[in-house]
């Protein structure tokens, strides 16, 4: 179906030496004894072929690729230990987890460890047989952790999310330009790069940047034969979607853009019968396990998520993945569409569409980067913030709260914390990503009950109101409360606001939890003021101009209709399809029977004889395609055969 291999790499299976063969052999009994798997997938075993052979090596697998396996299986073939580098730190915690779920010796040298705690870390690593030590590449930057890391029996060295080393890459950290230096130190041990997104641009930048020296490079196919990538333009959304999910009762994960769309889908799918829970990163990790484990169990059938959920999911029988917001670019669409059909059964990618996508998606992704203006002055507040002088700061830790900095200075608070995100991956500061509400509550009563509560007490009736308007679940579950959100928004101050929520407390109307979960920031650098912006606006105009490329690369995707869906996935990739692969959206429509529209016409009238019906009854009634209805009823329309009125009831004139 394409001329694209599986994997390629250069010539180097054949030339594999005996004593690599024998390994391969160990590597095989590993993955048995430790992973319960008695064959790799393709390529993992070329992979480890390569590191095993003290190759440098890169590998680029699309995600569910198995990625991981191809550095902790020859790591533990091998005396001393893997050093892991990875952006990641829920991905560094949830790896280590399952490693010492093994007995695998493990440790993630992550944010938040006192100077005293990360000694002993380190001494365990020297001293006390660990294989594994992850940590992030802003690590590296500490030049007394480097000289740790130095006298550590290092013996590989693996950069998990590799594209971010590139500037052209789609998640570009200049921490990551520092691995470089362990080169240095380590010449004789491999490096394995591993990413699950470059393009070829991005693979050469990789290589170029980490000097990977003379590099086995693999590279999985992107093409995934049993998925139907499918974009469908609808006015009414949940209507398909309940259409979706009844033809397909089988687990499903769909994705919206924010977790206030999270709560709203749930409730509209359970009233429409589906069974549904959701998944945010505001939740707790106590929540976040309880809702995982009620769909991995298929208690229930739907999971409604944002991009926060998907990492270490490996759940073999996902049906369906549905996009009901469009996402912020390709290679995150990709992961996540990725998710279906694990068990190599027939699934489906689902993109719904409708005409004001374009301006949300615009609104969520474009209009909330900072630009350098923003960037300086976000900066300046947040050193006055925390009153810093001139010239100081460094290495000085705060704790910081998003919402109250935000609401000081009048900032938004999404493209607030884009600039924040970006101050921390240029390494001026370092943030904890500590982000959910201090509080929550959940009203106790029935809304009948607080609406005469209201009636009782006119002077709590607005801020009710708002928080009312601005949490829909509250009635149903503990839900994340910003007190300077609803000030706002009733035109008080937070302090009316959190005495009204004590108020209600102590009447038993609504139960609140208070939470001590503030962020950290740490200043990096001395303060500088534009100096400091100066340096690094280059990256952030790089940034912004990758990310509206990234978002009209998108909209093509769903707006191209003369073109296969995968062989568009596959040209972003740089990869190749020689043949439609058959079973798209658009491949379907493509190879369906064409309706004579005088037929359909005929047939519409004589529905419209017995009596008035709208679009969707029509279409139900007389199964034809959604399109060619549509087109039928202006056609009728403009030659006065029929009319409609203002319940968009059609009838003949």
């Amino acid at each position: 179906m394409c001329n694209i291999r599986p994997f390629l790499f250069h010539t180097f299976i054949p030339k594999l030496k005996t004593f690599t063969i024998h390994k391969l052999d160990k590597a095989k009994e590993i993955l048995q004894k430790y992973w319960k798997h008695d064959t790799f997938r393709e390529p993992q075993e070329a992979i480890i072929a390569s590191v095993i052979e003290g190759n440098d090596t890169f590998a680029l697998m699309p995600t569910s690729g198995g990625k991981s396996i191809c550095f902790q299986v020859p790591a533990m073939m091998q005396e001393g230990i893997c050093l892991v580098i990875s952006p990641l730190i829920a991905l560094m915690r949830d790896q280590v987890q399952n490693l010492q779920s093994k007995g695998i010796k493990a440790i993630a040298l992550t944010g938040g460890i006192h100077q005293d705690e990360i000694i002993n870390l380190f001494d365990n690593c020297q001293y006390g047989n660990y294989k594994f030590l992850y940590l992030s590449p802003e690590r590296l930057q500490n030049d007394w952790i480097l000289e740790r890391i130095k006298n550590l029996p290092i013996n590989l060295i693996a950069i998990d999310e590799a594209h971010c080393v590139s500037q052209w890459g789609h998640d570009f950290r200049p921490a990551y330009l520092k691995i470089v230096q362990l080169k240095e130190f380590f010449p004789k041990v491999p490096f394995l790069a591993l990413t699950a997104s470059a393009t070829e641009r991005v693979k050469e930048d990789i290589i170029t940047q980490l000097q990977l020296n003379k590099p086995q490079v693999f590279s999985k196919s992107f093409y995934r034969d049993n998925i139907a990538y499918m974009v469908f333009e609808t006015e009414d959304k949940l209507h398909l979607l309940q259409q979706i999910l009844h033809k397909n009762p089988q687990p499903s994960i769909i994705y919206v853009t924010n977790r206030k769309a999270c709560l709203e889908s749930v409730n509209q799918l359970e009233n429409m019968s589906f069974t549904a829970t959701y998944y945010h990163g505001g939740l707790s990790n106590k929540d976040k396990e309880k809702h995982m484990q009620l769909w991995m169990n298929e208690k229930v059938q739907v999971m409604v998520a944002t991009n926060a959920f998907g990492m270490g999911i490996d759940k073999a029988n996902v049906k369906t993945i549905i996009h009901l917001h469009l996402p912020q670019n390709l290679e995150n669409y990709y992961q996540e569409s990725g998710r279906a059909g694990r068990d190599g059964e027939k699934s489906f990618a689902i993109m719904l569409n409708n005409p004001s996508d374009v301006l949300h998606a615009e609104a969520q992704f474009i209009n909330i980067l900072p630009d350098k203006t923003f960037l300086n002055l976000i900066f300046l507040k947040l050193c006055n913030y925390f009153q810093i002088a001139y010239g100081e700061g460094i290495d000085e830790q705060f704790a910081f709260n998003l919402n109250q900095f935000c609401a000081k200075y009048n900032f938004p608070t999404l493209k607030t914390y884009n600039s924040l995100q970006f101050l921390d991956r240029q390494g001026i500061i370092s943030l904890s990503q500590e982000f959910s509400e201090k509080i929550s509550i959940q009203f106790c009563i029935p809304s009948k009950e607080v609406i005469r509560y209201m009636s009782l007490n006119p002077n709590d009736e607005e801020i009710m109101l708002t928080i009312l308007r601005t949490y829909p679940g509250i009635y149903d579950m503990q839900t994340g409360f910003n007190p300077q959100l609803i000030a706002k928004k009733s035109n008080t101050n937070d302090t009316a606001v959190l005495l009204l929520l004590q108020k209600l407390k102590e009447k038993n109307i609504i139960e609140m939890i208070a939470k001590n979960n503030d962020a950290t920031i740490i200043f990096n650098e001395v303060r500088e003021d534009e100096r400091t912006i100066n340096r690094v606006a280059k990256y952030l105009e790089a940034q912004n101009k990758l990310k509206i490329e990234q978002l009209q690369a998108v909209l093509y995707y769903n707006k191209d209709i003369k073109t296969c869906k995968q062989k568009i996935l596959m040209q972003y990739f740089g990869e190749t399809l020689k043949k439609d692969c058959g079973v798209c959206s658009y491949c379907i429509a493509k190879n369906k029977k064409k309706h004579d529209p005088e037929t359909i016409s005929e047939k519409i009238i004589a529905l419209l004889k017995i009596q008035d019906f709208n679009s969707r009854d029509i279409q139900k009634l007389t199964k034809f395609p959604k399109d060619d209805i549509i087109f039928a009823l202006q056609k009728l329309l403009e030659e006065k055969t029929i009319s409609i009125n203002s319940n968009n009831l059609y009838s003949i004139l």
